[in-house]
């Protein structure tokens, strides 16, 4: 008890005073030191044990690395394998945190468990390798390994990073195998999963079919339905769980703002916003503040959003004022866009975005010399342009484009299939949205440009590759231009495809010529 509320040396005079000390009781006074800070003589608590239990060793091992003793840490940890005591998930929580070391130090272990599995496995996913996470998992079974509820969670949740369905769903059927579907987190992450990959309908369906509902599933499909702009779905839902007497929390505000703001639905996000801070008496965090920013800047009140960034209590980031810059294009409000790129180039200077934002508002505006200008600040500072990547599986196969990418075995099919194609739209009515590009250049070649940006190469490979009538899912790590909406857009009556493409912020479904989005984007 006087360990706990701080007072370690009265905690110290007892344990001085024991007629006999036990495993607890050294355990106890070394969390002490540790809480305290004094790495040194929980050490010396810990040297001088007689016999120790995993809690002693869990102690030193997650104290050491919290302080960045990843050496020590990992060497005590070895040590404990050595000495053949059974390792926990809390052993190997701490040493996970002293990566890749750590890993090193599971993977030369002789005998591995589930829990030391689902930590490399949990480990990778936290760190964002998500392919070296299905790797793992591939691995944990080939070794004979059953994985468990925590396992699918971490798989699930890296399906959903890569955006890969087609493994999704194999892992879900897994999942349903070894009887863990039915687990909230598990299903959470199944909802999370198929939104990401872009099958909304079932994402509803893992959530309705769930018996034992709890803030976080609905908190996840509430996200959902913002992440595919079905703001008023989102809406209806909460307004669900409240009539279940369920408790809204901050992830669930959050998931609401989100979903208002890519719906322009303002009026409705920022009453949303007052009901979180008022009613639910819930501190908004930076988080919420970007929504609301995002969702003020979109619908045109620029100054508002500017006001709310400078007289907030946090402190700003590079991402809410690059939110901001991002409306600021929308706009096409180049004075203040100038201003605000200063904001996110005083916190981040090798950041690229609001280079490109500028240069952008410039290009639209056809002041090329102001383009020129900023690509020089970019050259002398040495900063390059995050490239413009799509993806889509098909037949369980990863493919990649870039923009105006030769490197494909069928680029020449697919270059010939997109000028047919560009023909085709043109008679329906497209015109090239030859402000997207730029460069100074001539017609011709920005719409030679505008015709290879690496969604269109990959839309162009999937209607190739793929039989009439199955949806096209691509994926796009930048955000989708206005010439390529556009484009898409015809693309789908054209063809009478449903494509669907998600890219850094949002879904779009492109069907009969329209987008979800409805152009709101």
């Amino acid at each position: 008890m006087y360990s706990k509320i701080g007072e370690l040396q009265t905690a110290l005079t007892l344990f001085d005073h024991l007629p006999k000390r036990n495993i607890m009781s050294c355990n106890i006074l070394i969390n002490g030191y540790v809480q305290s800070g004094d790495l040194e003589s929980a050490q010396k608590v810990f040297d001088e044990m007689s016999e120790r239990n995993v809690a002693t060793w869990n102690a030193m091992v997650a104290s050491l690395i919290q302080f960045e003793f990843n050496e020590r840490g990992l060497g005590l940890f070895s040590e404990m394998h050595e000495m053949r005591f059974l390792f926990d998930e809390f052993t190997l929580g701490s040493v996970l945190r002293g990566l890749e070391e750590g890993e090193k130090v599971i993977k030369s272990m002789p005998i591995r468990n589930v829990v030391a599995w689902n930590t490399l496995i949990a480990g990778k996913a936290q760190n964002g390798y998500s392919e070296g996470v299905l790797d793992q998992y591939n691995m944990m079974k080939m070794a004979g390994f059953r994985p468990d509820k925590i396992t699918f969670v971490s798989v699930i949740s890296s399906c959903s990073e890569l955006a890969t369905l087609g493994q999704g769903q194999q892992i879900h059927a897994e999942a349903i195998k070894a009887g863990a579907s039915s687990v909230v987190a598990v299903i959470s992450s199944l909802i999370s999963m198929y939104s990401r990959c872009g099958c909304l309908e079932d994402s509803l369906k893992a959530f309705l079919e769930c018996e034992q509902m709890d803030v976080v599933l609905w908190s996840a499909m509430i996200t959902a339905y913002g992440f595919h702009g079905r703001g008023e779905e989102a809406i209806k839902l909460f307004e669900c769980m409240e009539q279940e007497e369920l408790e809204a929390n901050d992830i669930t505000f959050l998931s609401l703002l989100y979903a208002c703001s890519h719906c322009g639905l303002k009026e409705k996000g920022i009453e949303f916003f007052d009901t979180m801070v008022k009613e639910y008496g819930l501190k908004p965090s930076l988080a919420h503040y970007t929504c609301v920013v995002d969702l003020l800047g979109r619908s045109g009140c620029l100054e508002e959003a500017e006001d709310m960034i400078r007289s907030m209590p946090i402190k700003a980031d590079a991402i809410i004022w690059k939110t901001l810059l991002s409306a600021c294009k929308i706009h096409k409000n180049a004075d203040m866009a100038k201003r605000i790129a200063e904001e996110v180039i005083r916190l981040y200077p090798q950041d690229s975005a609001p280079y490109v934002l500028l240069s952008n508002i410039h290009a639209s505006a056809k002041r090329w010399q102001d383009v020129s200008e900023v690509r020089k600040a970019m050259r002398d500072r040495k900063i390059k342009k995050e490239p413009g990547i799509s993806w889509l599986e098909v037949k369980n196969q990863i493919y990649q484009f870039c923009i105006g990418d030769k490197s494909h075995p069928k680029s020449v099919e697919i270059d010939l299939y997109l000028k047919e194609l560009t023909l085709e739209m043109k008679l329906r009515g497209y015109v090239p949205d030859t402000a997207a590009v730029l460069h100074d250049m001539d017609n011709e070649e920005k719409e030679y440009n505008l015709a290879h940006h690496s969604e269109k190469l990959a839309i162009a490979f999937a209607l190739m590759n793929t039989p009439a009538g199955v949806p096209i899912r691509v994926m796009k790590n930048l955000r989708v231009c206005s010439d390529c909406h556009v484009a898409i857009k015809y693309i789908s009556e054209i063809k009478n495809r449903e494509i669907v493409v998600r890219d850094a912020s949002r879904f779009h479904h492109f069907k009969n010529g329209r987008c979800s989005c409805g152009d709101y984007w």
